[in-house]
């Protein structure tokens, strides 16, 4: 899946032009819509390929651009813009690639939409991926911070374009912010943009939590500036069986900043079989300093409290770190990623 060509189809949603494009072979994984878009420009950008290349490996990837934004017809009324809506074109989507079930990745707002999906249609999920995910809209951030942040979109695309990059990509600097606030202006005007901010500040799945049956994987940033770490928490304890899988990082792009640790998260639950890196990334680089040091002494048989105490942490840290390590190595017990980390070469 590496390299700039993509092949961008379009299907028909309610007398619109949809573009979507299917990337790579294998089982369906399908990314349903988030903010704006645009399957060109965004399959330009490389940390964007690098990430997507990385979580779809070895699936047919779908992307696409709703109404109103990207490739697709840009002609849409805000009261158009509903959680109704986005589900139904994720239904249409499955219906036009003949899907009977698929992987959803849902990732902010469209986490929102694959919830929803999943709920009521359950046996077309076969497996639920959330990230930088929420169940409440206006939970998100107080009624001022979310005014003044549409306001200033309404006002000034420009400016607003620029208050959002530096929103969802945490720490990057003036070039990376210029870029993507100029995206964003290519790919919606002011209005739409306007029009999905009120729409993502006004989701409420939280009822639907419950209906979802798929097994599941929450990965959220503690730092994300965009969709607090507490949403994300309320997400997957609202899920039954859902697993959180929290990491380090400001930025809510997941491809922004640290982007191999998110897809790494996501695959230990999408491929568990397989110990996830980047193309090139080395072996040791899969696992922090930190990592490593408890993954030594639980190679020696040493108990969490054993390395809390050895280590100077608390339990609890200490028990994150085990739980990171297995993620990172795609194992479900300790036992098993010992094996897998000495296969690898790291003990």
């Amino acid at each position: 899946m590496s390299g700039h060509d993509l092949a961008i189809r379009f299907m028909s949603f309610e007398g619109r032009r949809i573009a979507y494009a299917v990337i790579g072979d294998g089982p369906p994984l399908v990314a349903p819509a988030w903010w704006v878009s645009h399957l060109e420009l965004d399959r330009r950008d490389q940390a964007f390929r690098s990430y997507w290349d990385l979580v779809g490996a070895g699936h047919a990837m779908v992307l696409y651009d709703r109404p109103g934004v990207g490739m697709s017809d840009r002609e849409i009324s805000p009261h158009e813009l509903t959680l109704d809506n986005e589900v139904g074109l994720l239904s249409a989507v499955f219906d036009e690639l003949n899907l009977n079930q698929a992987t959803l990745m849902g990732g902010s707002s469209g986490g929102c939409t694959a919830v929803s999906f999943a709920a009521r249609f359950p046996e077309r999920v076969d497996r639920l991926l959330l990230y930088g995910a929420y169940a409440h809209g206006p939970s998100i951030a107080s009624p001022e911070v979310r005014d003044a942040i549409v306001a200033t979109v309404r006002s000034h695309w420009g400016l607003g374009s620029r208050v959002l990059a530096e929103i969802f990509l945490g720490e990057a600097d003036g070039s990376d912010l210029e870029r993507f606030g100029r995206l964003q202006r290519e790919s919606a005007t002011a209005d739409t943009a306007v029009a999905l901010l009120e729409m993502i500040y006004r989701n409420d799945v939280r009822s639907e939590l419950e209906r979802v049956e798929a097994p599941t994987i929450v990965v959220h940033r503690r730092g994300d500036r965009s969709i607090p770490y507490e949403q994300g928490r309320a997400l997957a304890a609202g899920i039954r069986s859902a697993r959180l899988i929290p990491l380090d990082g400001r930025a809510h792009l997941p491809w922004a900043g640290d982007g191999g640790s998110v897809a790494r998260a996501l695959r230990s639950f999408l491929a568990p079989s397989e110990a996830i890196r980047v193309d090139g990334e080395p072996a040791d680089a899969l696992l922090s300093g930190r990592e490593r040091e408890v993954l030594l002494l639980v190679a020696n048989g040493l108990t969490d409290g054993e390395i809390a105490q050895q280590l100077v942490l608390s339990q609890h840290t200490v028990k994150r770190h085990v739980a990171n390590i297995r993620h990172k190595l795609g194992q479900s017990s300790r036992t098993a990623a010992v094996a897998e980390a000495s296969r690898l070469g790291l003990l």
